[in-house]
């Protein structure tokens, strides 16, 4: 895509309804801030790309710059000229097409966002056909041009008729901004600057302003968590049908939870109830149901079900079963089938885990590490007490707490000699 359009991204309300101190554009779909979205299309636009804050600016900023490194942050005016129009005033853009996003409207793609540039026009604004239009500005369209914008409360009964409504997005000349930006008045019930105004004035001055009309989904602005939430629905369904088409087997989809950066390639699988967060990467692997794998790489492995996979794990051609929890640990060609914490671990090929068993690596204090080497069995029910290394072909039994170095080839055993008392179960029930 061509790159030569600036983009400015209104992100300043407060979004009251959505009902939280949260900053409205924070607020999270499938694993990032709605307004990371708008940003990461826009790049795929524009080398200019501007932000426009007010309420909670520094936390938005803060939050933004962990993502991208290259974006225009400007504070709005928004004591002396409050509304979308006021946003957009007195922001220099480096190049003569400017096209004005919502930075609640998560579900944009660049895709649809590119057809703005193919329309020959000075102004070109986004519309929406909707069955029921109520609530919404109505927009008149005469020879595929737009003729005027007409808010509810204004409208006539036949106006209220027309099922054709603002979307919200808009492709300006640069041109056309600096002549009727400064032109625009407050004059409203609500006491701010609108952007739309700055299309009447044009279209009052003979500027062609044409219409293009997007999907209602792609340009759903979300309001209200209930907003949110339907937000979510779309976006998960969208990533899970992009893995489908790449040849990933989903077992009941719309059971499965996927944030948005997850990777999954290869001939991999994933059953129901699975959540896959931030940083995954899943190759050739099969996650059973129910398993939970944050910010780690699966490959050519099975997880589950009912396993987690903690932050910083890598897992390869491993087996890890039902009720095993592995944290921040390297396993390579390892089985763990149940029941079994392994963390700040190191442990290689050929080597079982038995059932029960835990690397014990905190001491309250600090985390310490555990190095298992080849071929070892790791007999149920065993605490290993990092820091410690077990070396290769070891066998450790059953019941026993390692706090040492195991040396290659041992047998590593600790066990109290069971003691017997004869008669007991009478004696104690018949009392």
């Amino acid at each position: 895509m061509k790159k030569d359009n600036s983009v400015i991204i209104l992100a300043a309300g407060k979004g009251t309804r959505m009902k939280s101190s949260l900053p409205k554009v924070l607020h999270k779909i499938s694993g990032f801030e709605m307004l990371y979205f708008s940003i990461k299309e826009a790049k795929k636009l524009s080398d200019d790309i501007t932000v426009v804050l007010y309420h909670q600016a520094d936390l938005i900023k803060d939050r933004m710059i962990e993502y991208f490194d290259d974006i225009n942050f400007v504070i709005q005016d928004h004591e002396n000229y409050p509304g979308t129009g006021g946003a957009v005033m007195n922001i220099k853009t480096k190049h003569d097409k400017v096209l004005v996003l919502n930075g609640d409207m998560p579900l944009i793609e660049a895709e649809e966002l590119e057809k703005f540039f193919q329309i020959d026009s000075d102004i070109v604004m986004s519309v929406i056909e909707l069955e029921d239009s109520s609530g919404y500005g109505r927009v008149l369209i005469k020879d595929k041009e737009v003729q005027k914008i007409i808010e509810e409360k204004d409208a006539s009964l036949e106006e209220k008729q027309i099922k054709t409504v603002n979307a919200g997005i808009y492709l300006f000349s640069n041109s056309v901004l600096d002549k009727y930006l400064p032109k625009l008045s407050n004059d409203n019930a609500q006491g701010e600057y609108y952007l739309t105004d700055v299309v009447e004035l044009a279209k009052n001055d003979g500027y062609k302003i044409a219409p293009l009309f997007v999907k209602e989904e792609n340009f759903k602005g979300v309001n209200s968590k209930l907003d949110l939430s339907s937000a979510e629905e779309i976006m998960q369904r969208r990533i899970k049908e992009r893995f489908m088409k790449e040849g990933v087997i989903f077992r009941l989809p719309d059971t499965t939870y996927i944030d948005a950066d997850v990777v999954i390639e290869g001939e991999s699988i994933i059953e129901n109830g699975v959540t896959l967060l931030k940083g995954c990467k899943i190759i050739d692997s099969h996650i059973k149901a129910n398993s939970v794998i944050e910010d780690s790489q699966i490959i050519s492995s099975s997880i589950g079900p009912l396993a987690r996979v903690r932050p910083g794990s890598k897992l390869y051609k491993t087996h890890i079963g039902n009720f095993v929890e592995v944290k921040k640990s390297n396993l390579t060609g390892v089985k763990a089938g149940h029941l079994s914490y392994l963390g700040d671990s190191e442990i290689d090929e050929g080597t079982n885990i038995g059932a029960g068993t835990i690397t014990c690596n905190y001491d309250g204090k600090r985390k310490y590490k555990t190095k298992i080497g080849k071929n070892v069995f790791i007999g149920s029910d065993t605490q290993i007490v990092a820091p410690v290394t077990i070396d290769d072909n070891v066998m450790v039994a059953a019941g026993t707490t390692v706090n040492k170095d195991v040396k290659k080839g041992s047998l590593a055993i600790s066990r109290v000699d069971l003691k017997m008392v004869e008669g007991f179960f009478e004696k104690f029930f018949k009392e």
